[in-house]
């Protein structure tokens, strides 16, 4: 793990604190041998005919300039080594001064030290990182292959886009420092929302004993991501079990320590998503669709419309018929059919389910019929799109085919047993940016779906560049709360080569997973090897 800027900072100076007082003591200790050997100039300290001539006076004179030349190097000695004890002290004081202002406390965290023990160049070093990430405004990228997205956890689990062949799309943190590092973040919000600072204005009408504290428990979910160059983003969600109410917190780790860019609480309550639904045909995948919606979206979460733009004629009354029989048994009407009769456009069907809303400014949830959610995904919907800041675009994670993932069974499980994040069930579909929660303003601002884009895809990657190209932060990360069912595609000669490349593209990545094709390629070597190895067996009976 990559030690901060200012742990690096006192490494260094305790490493040539202790080098030069090291030569230093070993440069006194040369001087007091070099004074302590013995004396080679003069005939005096030689024994010889002309000692012998001085007498006896000589020596005693010699004797006596020696003792006396030894006591003031002593002397001086002695004083030296009290004036290097008096700095080694000065600069122990220092080294601990250092050692305590290693890991400051900054806007509430739980570190040692405070604000004013804090340097005035690493302050300033910490809130340039924080200017210059994307933490709380959007930053205009060129194409949508600029985005870091997030990768998102809770308090057992990790849901990752960079899995390569080992890793998996759903895991525990296996490696110790990334344990310790959510585990520090979850506390440190918690601190932040338990000990909020007086110039927090959402917490200075609370009063001490109406204010709820929060626990390790209460913690919802997470989001992070690392900009290689500035530091760690980190987005908390925290919510009691009996409330609607959540408190969101904002921390930014600036490769140095925590500091909190805001805390504040949503509530989320009173907030409507309107569910826009383009389709054409295939009545059995929305009555399948509108089967986890009355789950969902009418017995558990209540705060949700559904806007079905229909293309063409054909099985729209069975559409009408479903929609019907679905306001009768359960009593909900908050539903809008919009029927056009022309040929399917994902794109304008959006468009007019948006504009169909009259009701003022509502959070659009756009959905395919081959969509499964659940309500933990509503939830993050409205936590993660704000009108005018935010739009939210969550990575899918896409099943693969039942027919090869299940094939070693009679028939495939029901689809809410499909519903697993395994290397072998499915992806995370980060190339597809079609499913996105955002403010209907927002939409209508940016300039809406670019209507020229025919047929299959295009339009969703038009939409998601438009707002790169703005000011809104776009939040990208994979949630586990969200489903693309396998259906056959068919890529329609009419495509033009882009948008065809797209279609077999999708389509091969969305059969099965890397080691099932590899057994379907090589599908006729595994059974001549396994006739092979029934012949041998066979024979060998018979001998």
């Amino acid at each position: 793990m990559r030690m901060p800027r200012r742990g690096l900072v006192i490494q260094a100076r305790t490493r040539w604190l202790l080098v030069g007082l090291a030569l230093l003591f070993s440069l006194v200790l040369l001087m007091y041998l070099l004074e302590c050997a013995p004396q080679t100039d003069g005939n005096g300290s030689l024994p010889g005919v002309v000692g012998e001539s001085m007498g006896k006076e000589y020596y005693q004179a010699l004797l006596q300039e020696q003792e006396e030349h030894y006591q003031n190097r002593a002397t001086s000695l002695k004083r030296q080594i009290a004036q290097l004890k008096q700095e080694l002290q000065e600069m122990s004081d220092k080294l601990k001064s250092l050692q305590e202002k290693k890991t400051p406390k900054v806007n509430g965290m739980n570190y040692q030290g405070t604000k004013e023990q804090t340097s005035n160049d690493l302050l300033e070093f910490l809130h340039s990182q924080i200017d210059k990430a994307e933490v709380s405004v959007g930053a205009k990228l060129p194409s949508e292959y600029g985005v870091i997205p997030f990768e998102s956890f809770t308090s057992m689990k990790v849901f990752q886009l960079e899995m390569g062949l080992t890793r998996h799309p759903e895991e525990k943190p296996v490696r110790k420092d990334k344990r310790d590092e959510l585990v520090e973040v979850i506390e440190a919000g918690l601190e932040v929302i338990n000990n909020p600072d007086e110039e927090d204005g959402q917490d200075e009408d609370d009063g001490v004993g109406d204010r709820q504290l929060y626990s390790e428990n209460d913690f919802i979910e997470g989001y992070y991501r690392t900009e290689r160059d500035k530091g760690t983003q980190y987005e908390l969600f925290y919510k009691k079990m009996d409330g609607m109410e959540y408190r969101h917190v904002t921390l930014f780790r600036p490769f140095g320590p925590l500091m909190k860019v805001k805390s504040e609480t949503v509530d989320i309550s009173r907030s409507i998503i309107n569910v826009i639904v383009p389709l054409a045909g295939r009545t059995e995948a929305f009555a399948q669709f509108i089967q986890n919606f009355r789950d969902v979206c009418i017995h558990q979460d209540k705060r949700v419309h559904l806007t079905v733009v229909y293309f063409g004629q054909d099985g729209l009354s069975e559409v009408k018929s479903i929609l019907e029989s679905v306001a009768r048994e359960t009593d909900f009407h908050n539903y809008t059919l919009v029927s056009l009769n022309e040929e399917f456009n994902r794109g304008r069907g959006l468009d007019m389910g948006a504009r169909a809303w009259e009701k003022g400014e509502v959070l659009m949830f756009f959905c395919d019929v081959d969509v499964y959610f659940t309500a933990e995904f509503l939830n993050s919907c409205r936590l993660n799109a704000e009108p005018g800041k935010k739009v939210f675009y969550p990575v899918v994670f896409s099943l693969y085919n039942p027919a090869i993932v299940y094939a070693n069974q009679d028939i495939p499980p029901p689809v809410e047993q499909q519903l697993v994040h395994k290397k072998d069930s499915g992806f995370w579909r980060d190339f597809g940016f079609g499913m996105t929660c955002q403010y209907r303003t927002d939409f209508l601002t940016v300039g809406g779906f670019d209507l020229e884009v025919k047929g299959w895809g295009g339009e969703d990657v038009h939409l998601y560049r438009k707002y790169l190209h703005g000011d809104l932060m776009v939040i990208r990360t994979p949630v586990p709360g969200l489903f693309h069912l396998w259906h056959e595609k068919h890529c329609a000669d009419e495509l033009t080569p882009e948008q065809y490349r797209m279609c077999i593209q999708s389509k091969a990545m969305n059969e099965a997973s890397h080691s099932h094709l590899g057994m379907l390629v090589f599908r006729d070597e595994i059974e001549a090897h396994l006739r092979k190895q029934a012949y041998r067996t066979n024979s060998e009976a018979v001998g």
